[in-house]
C-alpha cells in the first residue's frame, strides 16, 4: 500500500529526476575524465596543474549538484501535488505520513542513482572518444591514457544523498496534508506556521545584510591591493545568495505577479497571472532553479568582462602584453561559460518538466475554461503567458544578481588598478540568455498546451 508506485505513480512521472541526475552524471564524468586525461600529459605525476584541475572539477560538479537538487525538489513536489487524491486515499486506508515519505525518498533516490549511472557511462564514453579524436589529429600527445578512473564513482555517490534529501524536502509539504483536506484538494498550498515565517524572514534579512557588507568589504580590500578581496567577495556572494534562497518565497511570488501584470490586462492574461502564483511555494521553487542557473552564467561572464575592460589601466603592461591578456581572458570566458552553462541547462530542464506536469494536472480547470468559451488559441496563449511570467522573472533577477556579483568580484581583484567601479556588461552573453529565455518559454508552454487542447472539454471534466 505504501510502495513508491502507489505514491509516485508511473516511472514516467519521475522522469525529471532521472534526466537531471543523468545530466549531472554525464557532466561530472566529462569533467573528471578531462582532468585525468590532462593530468596524464603532465611531465610529473601529481604536479600543480593536476591539483588545480581537480579543484576546478570539484567546484563545478558541486554547483551542478546544487542546482539539480533544487530542480528535483520542485519535481517531486509537483508530482505529489498532482497525486493528492491518491495520497489521501492511502491515508484513509491507514498509511502513515512517515511511511509515505519514506516511499518517496526511496523512489527518488533509486531513480537518481539509475540516472547518474547512465549519465556517468555516457559522459565517460564521450570524453574517451573525444580524447581518441584529439590524439589521432595530433592535438594531444600519444601517451598512455586511462580509460576509466575510480573517481567515476563520485557522481553516483554524490547524487544519491542529494536525491534523498531532495525527495524528503519535496515530499514534506504534501504529506503533511490530512486525508480529509487532501480529498478536497485544499491542502496543496500549506501555509507556513507564523513563527517559522518570522524566523525565515529574520534569517533571510540577516544573510542578505551580511552578504552586502562582505561585498562592500571585498571592494575595499580590492582598493588596497589585498589578495583576500576575491575570497571575501566569494563569501559575500554565497551569503547573499543563501539569504535570497531562504527568503525567496516572500519575494519571488510578488515579482512573478508584477511580471504577470506586464503581460496585459485581458481575461486570458489575468488567468495566466493567477495561475503563475496560485501555489507560491511551487512558483518559488521552479523560478529559483532558473535564477540560480542564470546567475551563475552571468556572474562568470560579468566578472571576466569587467577584468577585460580594466586591462588597459593595469600598470606595468606593454601594449603586446595587454593584447595577450585580452586574448587569455576571452578564451577563459568562453571555457568557463561553456563549463558552467550545464547548470542552466539542468534548471531549464526542470522548468520545462514542471510546466508540463502542472498543465497536465490542470486538465479539469482547462476543461472548465473551454466550456465557458475559451478557444484553443486562448488556452495556448494562457499557458504561454504563464511560462513567460515565470521565466521572465527568473532571467531578469538572475541577470541582475550575476552582474552585481561578477562586477564586485572583479573589483575586489583589481580595484586598486581601476579608476572607479567597472561594470562587466557582457552584452553578447546577455543577449544569448535573453534569447534562450524566449526559447524556454516556447519549449515549456507549447507541448503541454497542445496536449491540453487535444482533450475535449467533456472528457477533461471527468473525475480522474
Amino acid at each position: 500500500m505504501t510502495s513508491r508506485g502507489l505514491v509516485l505513480g508511473s516511472p514516467r512521472e519521475l522522469g525529471t529526476v532521472g534526466l537531471v541526475s543523468g545530466l549531472c552524471g554525464a557532466y561530472a564524468a566529462v569533467l573528471i575524465m578531462t582532468a585525468v586525461i590532462l593530468s596524464a600529459t603532465a611531465r610529473e605525476p601529481g604536479d600543480a596543474m593536476a591539483a588545480l584541475l581537480g579543484v576546478v572539477a570539484t567546484v563545478f560538479i558541486g554547483i551542478a549538484v546544487y542546482v539539480a537538487a533544487i530542480v528535483i525538489v520542485n519535481a517531486v513536489d509537483t508530482v505529489l501535488a498532482g497525486r493528492l487524491p491518491q495520497i489521501a486515499l492511502l491515508r484513509l486506508l491507514g498509511a502513515r505520513g512517515r511511511s509515505l515519505r519514506t516511499a518517496v525518498i526511496r523512489g527518488t533516490t533509486l531513480t537518481g542513482i539509475a540516472g547518474a549511472q547512465v549519465g556517468t557511462v555516457l559522459g565517460t564514453v564521450v570524453a574517451d572518444a573525444f580524447r581518441v579524436l584529439l590524439v589521432s589529429r595530433g592535438t594531444m600527445p600519444d601517451v598512455e591514457y586511462p580509460v576509466v578512473t575510480p573517481l567515476l564513482v563520485l557522481p553516483v555517490l554524490t547524487m544519491a544523498p542529494a536525491c534523498a534529501l531532495a525527495g524528503w524536502v519535496g515530499s514534506r509539504r504534501i504529506l503533511r496534508a490530512s486525508p480529509a483536506g487532501a480529498l478536497t484538494d485544499s491542502a496543496v498550498a500549506v501555509p507556513l506556521h507564523r513563527r517559522m515565517s518570522v524566523l525565515r524572514v529574520v534569517v533571510a534579512v540577516l544573510l542578505l545584510a551580511g552578504g552586502a557588507l562582505l561585498l562592500v568589504l571585498a571592494m575595499a580590500l580590492g582598493e588596497g591591493s589585498t589578495a583576500a578581496g576575491l575570497i571575501v567577495a566569494f563569501a559575500g556572494s554565497v551569503t547573499a545568495g543563501t539569504g535570497l534562497l531562504v527568503g525567496a518565497r516572500f519575494v519571488i511570488p510578488g515579482l512573478v505577479r508584477a511580471s504577470g501584470r506586464l503581460l496585459g490586462g485581458g481575461p486570458v492574461a489575468r488567468v495566466a497571472g493567477r495561475n503563475a502564483v496560485l501555489d507560491p511555494l511551487r512558483t518559488t521553487r521552479s523560478t529559483m532553479g532558473l535564477v540560480v542557473g542564470v546567475t551563475l552564467v552571468t556572474t562568470f561572464a560579468s566578472g571576466l568582462r569587467a577584468l577585460q575592460r580594466s586591462v588597459d589601466s593595469w600598470e606595468g603592461l606593454s601594449p603586446e602584453q595587454q593584447v595577450q591578456t585580452h586574448q587569455v581572458l576571452t578564451t577563459t570566458t568562453a571555457i568557463t561559460v561553456a563549463i558552467v552553462v550545464i547548470s542552466s541547462v539542468i534548471s531549464a530542464v526542470g522548468f520545462v518538466s514542471t510546466m508540463s506536469l502542472t498543465v497536465i494536472q490542470r486538465r479539469r480547470e482547462i476543461g472548465l475554461l473551454r466550456t465557458l468559451g475559451l478557444t484553443r488559441h486562448q488556452v495556448r496563449r494562457m499557458i504561454t503567458l504563464e511560462a513567460a511570467a515565470l521565466s521572465g522573472t527568473a532571467v531578469a533577477l538572475g541577470m541582475a544578481l550575476g552582474l552585481v556579483f561578477g562586477s564586485v568580484g572583479a573589483q575586489s581583484l583589481v580595484g586598486s588598478q581601476t579608476d572607479g567601479f567597472v561594470w562587466g556588461l557582457p552584452w553578447g552573453i546577455l543577449a544569448v540568455i535573453a534569447v534562450a529565455g524566449v526559447l524556454l518559454v516556447l519549449a515549456s508552454a507549447r507541448p503541454p498546451a497542445r496536449r491540453a487542447i487535444r482533450v475535449s472539454p467533456i472528457e477533461a471534466l471527468r473525475v480522474p
